[in-house]
């Protein structure tokens, strides 16, 4: 499976794209635009698997700076002050990773 038999390519493109710039990660207005926020729990648990690289069952920080290339193989790196806010809204419990939930 691959994240466009989930989410609308064209979408991922326009995303990927209004994030280009180092430091303008946004992950809600992201998650948004690639059309996240209008699946289903269990479409949004497919994409998570699909991000979550090495299938811990969780998406640590090293996996979490490649998030956009998990949508599109040619997106930049998130930025270690991205990586850093994108974990900090994602890791509820503060154990250094996000799980599924």
């Amino acid at each position: 499976m691959s994240m466009t038999d989930l989410l609308n390519a064209e979408d991922i493109k326009k995303a990927v794209g209004a994030f280009s710039a180092t430091d303008s990660f946004d992950h809600k207005k992201f998650f948004q635009m690639v059309g996240l926020k209008k699946k289903s729990a269990d479409d949004v648990k497919k994409v998570f698997h699909m991000l979550d690289k090495d299938k811990s069952g969780f998406i640590e920080e090293d996996e979490l700076g490649f998030i956009l290339k998990g949508f599109s193989p040619d997106a930049r790196d998130l930025s270690a002050k991205e990586t850093k806010m994108l974990m900090a809204a994602g890791d509820k419990d503060g154990d250094g990773k996000i799980g599924v939930d």
